[in-house]
């Protein structure tokens, strides 16, 4: 939505009639309000997919046919597959599009084990520390996985790091006083204050709390600038907004797929490794590393297979990435800039709703909400809306009432309800119904308020 006018639901079911990507809804599954421990019956308006994507129909296909090649012919579908998908080169069907959804070479890109496994994987070969170039930058409020992950690797540094150099590797990016994102100058400023002592910069494309998108292009610059590298986490990033890591510059990145890719609870991850990136000989090899035109052959020695996937270690687990191409294929049909288009839009409407609420920033100590993701376009498709007044346990009763009347959203203690329109799945009418659900809860929280201090005056006027 472009102009002030706020949209009434007529305006919203418009919108969707004249979406020219309304059809996609009909490739997934859409979860029932029961299900999901609502009450009453129908669809549920699933805004969690930044969280767990839902099922593409044509990925249940593809699982049964993968289950029945097990079936009928078990080993050898290594090889020799009926759907032309080989599992011994599982992933071959992956890589050119997510090469081309993450904005890098083929050569790059690796389909393989989970989001922090390839993270450790990556900094043991790209963490090289000296006793003048050694620490971390990161951002205080990253994703804990992230931030425990990050912390593990200076203390395996411990013949070159001296226990104080340990104790100081990390340098911790946090918001202004009062504000609730970073800022790109206070990022610089930082990288600047620290140019002689930084070994990686570390970054969330998007911030999985907040639902900010970093300005990595503006970033990566000061970064290689000082002699560091950058690395990324993709995983709210990745068939979220658009990412150009080769444009960017960046050196290292890490995502998962079972988010905006849709590949299934605990879905497998990937990487990137920029061409030619030196490891300095740091490499933690395995079989499905190896070339793969000798891996069969069983050699003592290692031979790297060129690129991102002589990272590789064990052979990719068929039926956590089969799911994934059906919604990658489905990407490659639709567009990812005609998805970026709706994306603002629908998040957008979203937005204007919200901020047409008599809830939204309301005076201290009312009940209501702030909304903490930045407008576009630094953001993707996430709302994270923080409840108010603060630490009163505000968000898990109105969470609770969102989910009894069919909204799926997700919560973050203390204070912040996460809500995610998804391009493929979502509809502008949904974006309405969901606010007049807020609504609801928010007005019943303040009612309930209300009895509270009723309850309480009546109890100093006994005394």
């Amino acid at each position: 939505m472009t102009s002030s006018k706020i949209p009434t639901m007529g305006d919203l079911i418009k919108l969707d009639r004249q979406d020219p990507l309304n059809w996609t809804r009909d490739e997934f599954e859409i979860p029932n309000i029961r299900a999901c421990g609502g009450e009453g019956d129908g669809e549920a308006i699933y805004f969690c997919g930044n969280s767990l994507g839902l099922l593409n129909k044509k990925a249940r296909q593809h699982m049964i046919e993968e289950l029945d090649v097990w079936g009928t012919s078990s080993v050898t579908g290594h090889f020799n597959h009926p759907h032309k998908r080989p599992w011994k080169h599982v992933d071959e069907p992956l890589t050119p599009h997510l090469a081309k959804i993450v904005g890098a070479k083929e050569s790059e890109v690796a389909h393989s084990s989970t989001l922090t496994s390839n993270m450790h994987n990556l900094f043991t070969s790209f963490y090289r520390p000296t006793k003048q170039r050694w620490k971390i930058v990161i951002e205080k409020g990253s994703f804990p996985s992230d931030w425990y992950a990050v912390h593990s690797h200076p203390k395996l540094h411990e013949a070159i790091l001296s226990q104080q150099q340990i104790d100081e590797a990390i340098i911790g990016l946090e918001p202004r006083e009062g504000e609730d994102t970073l800022r790109t100058e206070d990022i610089l400023r930082v990288i600047e204050e620290n140019k002689d002592t930084i070994s990686i910069v570390w970054l969330p494309l998007v911030q999985y709390y907040t639902g900010q998108l970093f300005d990595i292009a503006s970033i990566s610059p000061k970064v290689h600038s000082i002699g560091a590298l950058l690395g990324l986490d993709m995983a709210h990033g990745i068939g979220n907004v658009e990412c150009k890591l080769n444009e960017w510059g960046v050196d290292f990145a890490v995502w998962c797929t079972y988010k905006y890719l849709n590949s299934g609870p605990a879905g497998i991850g990937g990487f990137y490794i920029k061409d030619g990136l030196d490891d300095g000989g740091r490499r933690l090899a395995g079989w499905w590393g190896n070339d793969s035109a000798t891996r069969f052959q069983m050699l003592p020695s290692f031979s790297p297979t060129p690129g991102a996937k002589g990272y590789q270690h064990s052979c990719t687990p068929v039926l956590s990435s089969i799911p994934l191409l059906a919604t990658l294929q489905l990407i490659d049909k639709v567009g990812f800039t005609n998805m970026l288009e709706k994306s603002k839009k629908l998040t957008g409407t979203l937005e204007k709703l919200l901020k047409s609420s008599k809830y939204y920033n309301p005076p201290d100590g009312k009940v209501g909400f702030k909304i903490l993701t930045p407008e576009h376009p630094y953001r993707g498709t996430q709302l994270s809306v923080s409840l108010l007044p603060e630490n009163q346990g505000v968000m898990p009763r109105v969470f609770s009432r969102l989910l009894k009347d069919g909204l799926v959203g997700d919560e973050r203690y203390p204070n912040v309800i996460r809500l995610s329109p998804v391009v493929l799945y979502n509809k502008f009418e949904e974006v309405g119904r969901a606010f007049e659900i807020l609504e609801r809860a928010l007005k019943a929280e303040e009612e309930g308020a209300r009895v509270g201090e009723e309850k309480d005056l009546d109890m100093v006027s006994k005394d």
